[in-house]
């Protein structure tokens, strides 16, 4: 290879330049690099550690997870093939239709109050209040509404299962120092209130996601779109919704499918204030996985749960990127 680069450099013309140097130096195209691995396909050396960690850590155990939901397996003998029995007995269990039940009830705290009421605050706080007071108190407001979600979720519950105390909660202490002590309830172990004192702690907790994504989002408006909307009459609602929803279109998709899988998946909030209960009135798919994985040791039924909990979540993101990707291209179509 040396002999060939100091032949090919003797037989150009002197043009005495880096650049012609540079030439002689550079291999001839078509021959072969003195870096090993280095050819057009050795990009696929630099993934082989991520596609062994992927192989490991989720491919490998969803591999067993799936497997597991054809046997029957406690733990500590080794599973016994049992077919699709799991799976006709989780279609005809009414405990797990429950709990889904209650998914949708998180779904409704967790992605559509928190997107609706975030969307209207996120343009508050970049429309009005940070062109009124100032860039940072809006950015302080954002701040506030987003601190819940640095909380972690068994923490921000173990709090407000303080507050939900029956006896000397501060929701039922502060209602009798009002007049109001007849509300006093056990908010948290009743079933008629148990769902309900989830899904407000579930809004709380999630409400600052969507803003700060929102937020993010209006920073690509041009500011010249609302001021010729107001210069032609447009109020605020107005301009809201001709201009803000139409321009942060992808970032509500986003919002929405992230936090519907969450909403599928939430556990540490259950697991923390109600175990599922009281009966079966907080229970949701995750938890009921859990259970029968670590309490009743029907490890081959919790592997049945979470793989439905899995089908569900993966068909809901396929159903939601093809819905974005229609209204993108009816977008572009007009």
């Amino acid at each position: 290879m040396s002999e060939a680069l100091d032949t090919r450099a003797a037989t150009l013309p002197e043009r005495g330049d880096a650049a012609a140097r540079r030439e002689a130096r550079r291999p001839a195209r078509g021959g072969r690099s003195l870096i090993p691995g280095s050819g057009r396909n050795a990009f696929w050396l630099y993934l082989v550690p991520g596609l062994a960690l992927l192989a490991v850590i989720v491919v490998i155990p969803l591999g067993w997870n799936v497997f597991l939901t054809f046997t029957e397996y406690r733990g500590i003998r080794p599973p016994e093939w049992i077919g699709l029995d799991n799976w006709v007995e989780l279609m005809g269990d009414e405990v797990f239709w429950t709990s889904f039940g209650n998914s949708i009830a998180m779904i409704v705290a967790m992605v559509v109050v928190p997107t609706l009421v975030g969307l209207v605050l996120a343009a508050m706080l970049f429309d009005l209040i940070g062109k009124k007071f100032g860039g940072k108190l809006a950015s302080f407001l954002r701040a506030t509404y987003y601190l819940p979600q640095i909380l972690p979720a068994v923490i921000a519950a173990i709090v407000i299962g303080w507050i939900l105390r029956p006896q000397n909660g501060a929701l039922n202490q502060v209602l009798e120092a009002i007049g109001l002590g007849d509300l006093s309830h056990n908010w948290l172990g009743s079933p008629d209130t148990a769902l309900a004192s989830i899904m407000v702690i579930m809004v709380w907790v999630q409400l600052g996601y969507p803003i700060v994504i929102f937020m993010a989002a209006l920073q690509r408006v041009d500011p010249e779109l609302y001021e010729a909307a107001e210069l032609d009459g447009a109020n605020w609602f107005q301009r809201f919704r001709a201009i803000t929803l139409g321009i942060i279109r992808p970032e509500i998709f986003v919002v929405t499918l992230t936090c519907t899988i969450a909403a599928l998946k939430v556990f540490g909030p259950v697991y923390a204030l109600t175990g599922g209960g009281p009966g079966t009135a907080t229970i949701v798919p995750a938890y009921y996985a859990y259970s029968e994985f670590f309490q009743s040791q029907q490890v081959g039924y919790g592997a049945t749960i979470a793989t439905a909990l899995t089908i569900v979540i993966a068909a809901v993101s396929v159903v939601f990127i093809l819905v974005q990707n229609r209204v993108e291209k009816q977008e572009e179509e007009r």
